[in-house]
């Protein structure tokens, strides 16, 4: 799906949600908004909520979970009336949105339902690699489940729309395997052979440039070389771990799929340092600053087909 957007050619409104209160989001959304690159190429806008209760400063509470929870919902209903181009979230904890009685694990889930669409998928953009994940906060134990063709087809598809997105056509994809050694011929595991090598071999059928499946354990340093744009990872630690590995407070989460712009932190609510003072705004600004360049090549993507019309 490709996101709708406010029309003009002024600098991108990016819309900062400060995230949990009680964590570092705060923080890191002020210094975000302050920093100079950001405003260089965007005109940030900040979205908080008071929280109905007590909050403390690196405590998890229902109050905070309900807090961030408002301001995400306020953000998307900014984006998708058009008054900001994009979101840029800080981040909640899924405990204290368990707390405040809520039903979604986090962003992803949440934004699917506040735009009404089920096919999304979470992307992570760093400088040294770019990942997609196929399940997400699922129990390592239930992956295999979860893995299905339907859903790996449709991963394989979104991570396709999100690379034209960021200036990549036809882009070269590798889907990791999901057991060592990619099942080693159903030895180690049947899903490879089952699910990831028909799907693969189904979406190059489509014109899709896509190896694998590919062992976990080579593919992201493959990747890492330059041999691919991007790997669709079976599991959520799969495809995190090399990228916070490699590009640890650069990365930025992406969600694709969604009929607005959304990117996000590559890390957590971080409780031990909150109201210190120290945190890091790298993986904040870089998010905002992806978001601000996702709207000015769409833009442009835009313009050039209403001229290539006239």
């Amino acid at each position: 799906m490709v996101p709708r957007l406010r029309s003009g050619h002024a600098l991108p409104k990016i819309g900062l949600t400060a995230g949990d209160p009680a964590g570092i989001g705060p923080e890191i959304v002020a210094k975000a908004a302050a920093d100079p690159s950001v405003r260089a190429v965007c005109n940030p806008v900040v979205f908080s909520t008071e929280p109905d209760g007590p909050v403390r400063v690196g405590k998890v509470s229902a109050a905070a979970g309900r807090a961030a929870y408002e301001t995400i919902v306020r953000a998307v209903d900014f984006a998708q009336r058009g008054d900001v181009d994009a979101i840029a979230t800080a981040p909640v904890n899924k405990l204290a949105f368990a707390k405040a009685g809520l039903k979604w694990k986090g962003h992803t889930d949440l934004l699917a339902h506040l735009c009404d669409t089920k096919r999304v998928a979470m992307m992570f953009h760093s400088p040294k690699v770019k990942v997609v994940l196929i399940t997400v906060h699922v129990p390592l134990k239930t992956v295999s489940k979860y893995l299905t063709p339907a859903l790996v087809d449709q991963t394989i598809a979104l991570t396709v729309e999100a690379m034209e997105m960021f200036g990549t056509r036809a882009p070269r994809l590798a889907l990791a395997g999901l057991n060592p050694h990619a099942g080693e011929n159903g030895v180690l595991g049947e899903e490879d052979a089952r699910v990831l090598a028909p799907a693969v071999r189904k979406a190059r059928r489509r014109g899709i440039t896509i190896e694998g499946p590919i062992p976990g354990d080579t593919v992201f340093v493959r990747a890492a070389r330059g041999e691919f744009d991007c790997v669709i990872a079976c599991y959520h630690d799969q495809g995190l771990i090399p990228v916070k590995l490699l590009s640890f407070g650069n990365a930025v989460n992406v969600t694709i799929g969604l009929p607005i712009i959304r990117t996000s932190v590559d890390h957590g609510t971080a409780f031990d340092i909150a109201g210190k003072g120290v945190a890091d705004p790298g993986s904040m600004i870089a998010a905002v600053k992806l978001a601000a360049e996702m709207v000015t090549r769409l833009r442009a993507t835009r313009s050039g087909e209403a001229g290539s019309r006239s």
